[in-house]
């Protein structure tokens, strides 16, 4: 009779080692197919973890293509220098100043009772940073853009690091420091 018990009682040891083996797999499973997309960085140094809190930014400006839909966001940096004048006033942006452009494939709003689009599918983020130290062959500024998956959920550089526009196209608004957007009247 001990002889079952002990059987019985090692039986429900296995299985239940088994059960949480199981468990365990297909949670680490499920952590490893979720990315961390601040883990991703382009070639030319700079890491989607330089951008933490993006999300929550303050708006700059909007715009619009025909393809996309784009939110200019910046950190508190940035937003108090806007705030200040700059560059309108002459004067450059401080160094840990942050853009972050947010593009949407747009779809027509199926609820407004007028026509007008909104974000749907996310297309890519596009990140800016002004560093004087890290990037002086730049003016201090570095570029990157991530590409968005949807399929998967994960960001991944684009292949030219900046999508064909960087330090080179913006140099055409030097004056403003290299930064195309102004901070919108509110």
């Amino acid at each position: 009779m001990s002889d079952k018990r002990l059987l019985h009682s090692r039986g429900f040891r296995i299985v239940l080692a088994a059960a949480l083996g199981i468990a365990l797999a297909a949670l680490a499973g499920s952590v490893f197919a979720a990315q961390d997309k601040y883990t991703v960085r382009v070639p030319n140094g700079l890491v989607f973890s330089d951008f933490r809190g993006y999300e929550n930014w303050q708006a700059v400006a909007v715009s619009q293509t025909d393809a996309l839909l784009k939110v200019m966001v910046a950190n508190p940096i940035m937003i108090d220098a806007y705030r200040a004048g700059i560059p309108g006033n002459g004067k450059p942006f401080p160094d840990g100043s942050k853009i972050a452009k947010i593009e949407w494939r747009p779809k027509k709003s199926t609820e407004a009772p007028f026509s007008v689009r909104i974000p749907d599918t996310l297309q890519d983020v596009f990140f800016i940073e002004k560093n004087s130290k890290r990037f002086p062959d730049t003016k201090g500024w570095a570029y990157a853009a991530f590409d968005y998956d949807p399929s998967s959920d994960t960001f991944k550089p684009d292949p030219t690091g900046v999508v064909g526009c960087g330090f080179a196209c913006h140099t055409r608004v030097a004056t403003k420091d290299y930064i195309f957007t102004a901070y919108g009247k509110r």
